[in-house]
């Protein structure tokens, strides 16, 4: 079974991952793990902590001469911006972050005791561990990418910068969609006969996850309401050397939970950063009277990087059903099985 666990704070010593149930023989490339790093960096519209922080990952277990051991792989980032202890307190909530209903749930009288672990910060440890399940994954030539299709209701590029620059200029924040795609995921992953073992609900779960997402859909999503099963529903063909295949991908690759060779495509919402530098409405939770909402460092748009986070989620969901089906002790042993599997579905 593969698993992670995530630790770490915002301005705390760093993020920390432990990815269990690799098999062993995995050829691990840290430069593609810092690759990965810093592409959830970049982005039009992130923020000066992007200017400070330089992601790198240390593995700290798991590895030997970078291969996989089959035990538990340690991924370690510094954070550079260490400073928890000695920042102010924050005591009143942003409308839209996790703030209030924290300090309320685990009974703080200081925000920063939320927002410290509720930072999407944390999606760093979920890039280095979705870093180390691509690479599985390319092995089986599973490739995954992720590209911006609307910031603030703009498409073209000129538009989304356009609307990125407006934000910044009135000291705001702007949302957006984007798209993941997982190409040559072979068919059969994932399965129908538990809710929890379907595919695209271990995969919405885990896009759900990241930080500011909103909504989700895959393949035609929710253009499937607005039409007819005879014109969306994907006809299948079969020819000889190359088996079963479909002329379209309303699906987005998956039917009944269950992967179906198609290429895997999802799309969601990403929604304003809730830091506003012209902060909204809030109340001062010392004396309960009217405030502003606190600011912090923050970003103006992060869809860009969101899909970026969101490739690793995907990847390691897709890392998981794969080694579910083809077995994860050894990685001779899964590459064995899974020619097998091909040769019998043609």
């Amino acid at each position: 079974m593969l698993r992670y666990l995530t630790a770490g704070e915002s301005h705390g010593q760093g993020l920390i991952a432990i990815l269990e149930g690799l098999p062993a023989g995995l050829k691990v490339d840290t430069a593609k793990i810092n690759q990965e790093l810093k592409r959830r960096q970049s982005g039009f519209g992130r923020g000066k902590r992007m200017q400070i922080e330089a992601d790198r990952v240390e593995i700290l277990s798991g590895l030997k001469n970078n291969f996989t051991l089959g035990s538990p792989v340690t991924l370690w980032v510094k954070n550079k911006d260490a400073s928890i202890e000695k920042l102010h307190q924050v005591i009143a909530a942003r409308p839209g972050h996790a703030d209030l209903a924290g300090l309320l749930k685990y009974g703080f009288s200081d925000i920063r005791e939320v927002l410290e672990r509720a930072s999407a910060r944390s999606t760093v440890a979920t890039v280095a561990v979705g870093g180390v399940c691509k690479i599985f994954l390319k092995t089986f030539g599973i490739e995954i990418s992720s590209r911006v299709l609307t910031v603030g209701g703009e498409s073209s590029l000129l538009g989304i910068k356009a609307k990125i620059n407006a934000a910044l200029k009135n000291n705001n924040t702007v949302g957006g969609i984007f798209e993941v795609s997982a190409k040559h995921v072979p068919v059969g992953l994932g399965s129908y006969v538990q809710a929890d073992r379907r595919l695209d609900s271990r995969l919405a779960a885990g896009i759900i996850a990241i930080p500011g997402i909103k909504s989700i859909e895959f393949g035609l999503g929710v253009g499937f309401a607005a039409s007819f099963g005879s014109e969306v529903h994907d006809e299948i063909y079969y020819r000889k050397g190359k088996g079963y295949f479909r002329l379209t991908n309303n699906a987005g690759g998956i039917e009944g939970g269950i992967s179906n060779g198609e290429e895997i495509v999802i799309r969601a919402c990403m929604k304003p950063i809730a830091t506003l530098m012209r902060p909204l409405d809030s109340v001062n939770i010392k004396n309960k009277k009217s405030a502003k909402a606190a600011t912090e460092r923050s970003d103006t748009c992060v869809v860009e990087a969101a899909g970026v986070v969101a490739e690793s989620s995907v990847a390691f969901v897709l890392a998981e059903v794969f080694l579910e089906k083809f077995g994860a002790d050894c990685l001779k042993d899964i590459q064995s099985n899974y020619r097998i599997y091909s040769q019998r579905i043609g």
